[in-house]
C-alpha cells in the first residue's frame, strides 16, 4: 500500500458537485481564501433540480436549470472528475474509479441520493415512453410535459414511494399542476386523477395535511395512501400497487393508466451505504446538530446522503451548509464545534399554475415560517418566489458561498 506521501492529497475533499458540494466549497473558500479544497464529481453538468417540477409542467425550460460543472466551480477549488469507489476513513483516504487514491485532512460527503428505478418491476424498460414519465431525472422530465400536452382524457396516475426521498412534496406538485392543466383544457369530466402514496400520510408534517387535502379535493385528485408501486407494464398500460390491511396482509391492485408519473424509490448511494461511514439505512452517520460524523471527527456530511432527520431539499442544504462550514473550520483550528443546525427545511408546494404554499419546518415537524404570512395559504407571491426569485438566488448567491439569511421562527399551531 502506498504511503501518505505517495498519493495525491488535499486539505479538504468534497465528495459531490451538486447543491451541497458547490455551496460548501464556495463558502469555505470565501471564509478562508487559499484553503486547499478539491471537489470529486464525475458529471460535467450541474442542475437546479427544484425547477424540475416546473419543467415537467411546461412552465420552465430544462436549459435554464443546467450549467456546466466548471461554470459553477468555486474559484480556487480543484475539480477531480471521477467517482468514489471506496472510503478508507481510518487512513484519511478514498479510492476513485480511475485508480487514484486520494488523501484528505477533512472530508465532506455530499454525493446526493440514488434513484432506484429498478426497484419497480418493468419501470426501466418503459420509462420515457408509453405515457410513463418522471420529473426526477433531467433525462425524463421533458417527457412529462409531452405526456401532459398529449393527454386527451382517461386515467392519470401519480405515484410517491414511502420515504426516504428528496423533495417529498414534488410527487404531489406535478399531480396538482397536471390537474390544473387538464381542467383548463376542459378534460376534467373525461379524466380520473389518482395520487398513490406508499406512505401513510399526504405530508410528513401533520399541520400541512388538511390544507393539502383541500387542494387535492379542489382539483379532483383522489388520494390513496399506503399503496406502493411495485410493477409497470408499459405496453399494456397497467400499474400494479401493493397495499396491506391492518392485520399486515398484503394485496396487489392493478390500475390501468393513460398517463403515469412515477417517483422512484430512493436510497443512499451504494458506495456510501457499503462504507464504514454508513449508519442506519446506509446514510452517512452524523450528529444532527453539528453535521460531524459520529465516529470520524474529520468527516462531515449534509444534504441527501446524510442521516440528518429532516426532509431532503435544497432549502435544507442552504441552512446546513453554514453550520457545516463553521464547524469544519473550527475542527481545522482545533476549536470546539459550536454551530448548530435545527432541522430547518422548506418545500414550496405548487398547488396550481400561479399559486404556491410554502411548507417550512424544523426538527420534530415544528412549523417555522420565514415571512409573517399564513404558511397554510396558497399565494401568488410564492409562485413568483418559486419560479423567479429562488433560481436567481441559487445561481448568484447560494452557489457563490454567500450566506444572507432571514431568520425562520417556530410557530405554535393548534
Amino acid at each position: 500500500m502506498p504511503t501518505e506521501s505517495e498519493y495525491r492529497r488535499h486539505q479538504v475533499v468534497v465528495i459531490g458537485g451538486g447543491t451541497a458540494g458547490i455551496t460548501i466549497a464556495a463558502s469555505l473558500l470565501r471564509r478562508r481564501p487559499g484553503l486547499d479544497v478539491a471537489i470529486v464529481e464525475p458529471s460535467d453538468q450541474h442542475y437546479y433540480q427544484p425547477a424540475f417540477t416546473l419543467v415537467g409542467g411546461g412552465a420552465y425550460t430544462l436549459d435554464k436549470t443546467r450549467r456546466a460543472i466548471r461554470e459553477v466551480l468555486p474559484k480556487g477549488a480543484t475539480l477531480i472528475q471521477a467517482s468514489v469507489t471506496a472510503f478508507e476513513p481510518d487512513e484519511n483516504a478514498i479510492q476513485l474509479d480511475d485508480g487514484q487514491r486520494l488523501g484528505y485532512s477533512q472530508l465532506v460527503v455530499v454525493p446526493g441520493i440514488k434513484l432506484d428505478w429498478s426497484r419497480v418491476e418493468g419501470l426501466e424498460a418503459t420509462l420515457g415512453k408509453n405515457g410513463v414519465c418522471s420529473n426526477y431525472s433531467p433525462e425524463t422530465v421533458r417527457y412529462t410535459w409531452q405526456c401532459l400536452r398529449g393527454f386527451n382524457g382517461g386515467n392519470a396516475i401519480f405515484t410517491q414511494p414511502a420515504p426516504p426521498l428528496k423533495c417529498a412534496g414534488a410527487p404531489q406538485k406535478i399531480a396538482y399542476l397536471a390537474a390544473d392543466h387538464i381542467n383548463r383544457q376542459g378534460l376534467g369530466d373525461n379524466s380520473t386523477l389518482r395520487f398513490y402514496s406508499g406512505g401513510g400520510a399526504l405530508f410528513s408534517v401533520p399541520d400541512f395535511v388538511p390544507p393539502l387535502e383541500r387542494v387535492a379535493q379542489r382539483h379532483g385528485v383522489e388520494v390513496l395512501l399506503s399503496h406502493d408501486l411495485v410493477a409497470v407494464d408499459g405496453a399494456s398500460k397497467m400499474a400494479t400497487f401493493e397495499t396491506q390491511n391492518a392485520e399486515g396482509e398484503k394485496t396487489r391492485v392493478e390500475q390501468p393508466f393513460d398517463l403515469l408519473h412515477v417517483t422512484p424509490h430512493q436510497c443512499a448511494p451504494d458506495f456510501v451505504a457499503q462504507s464504514p461511514l454508513a449508519g442506519a439505512g446506509g446514510w452517512v452517520d452524523v450528529d444532527k446538530g453539528t453535521t460531524q460524523h459520529v465516529r470520524y471527527p474529520n468527516v462531515f456530511s449534509l444534504g441527501d446522503a446524510s442521516s440528518l432527520p429532516t426532509s431532503k431539499t435544497a432549502a435544507a442544504v442552504r441552512k446546513q451548509a453554514p453550520v457545516t462550514v463553521k464547524n469544519l473550520l473550527a475542527h481545522i483550528d482545533g476549536k470546539a464545534l459550536t454551530a448548530q443546525y435545527d432541522g430547518y427545511t422548506s418545500c414550496p408546494l405548487v398547488t396550481d399554475y400561479g399559486r404556491v404554499m410554502i411548507a417550512e419546518f424544523i426538527y420534530d415537524g415544528v412549523v417555522a415560517p420565514t415571512l409573517p404570512l399564513n404558511p397554510f395559504k396558497e399565494s401568488r407571491f410564492y409562485w413568483w418566489v418559486k419560479k423567479s426569485f429562488l433560481p436567481t438566488f441559487y445561481w448568484k448567491h447560494m452557489l457563490k458561498g454567500h450566506e444572507p439569511d432571514i431568520a425562520h421562527r417556530p410557530r405554535k399551531t393548534s
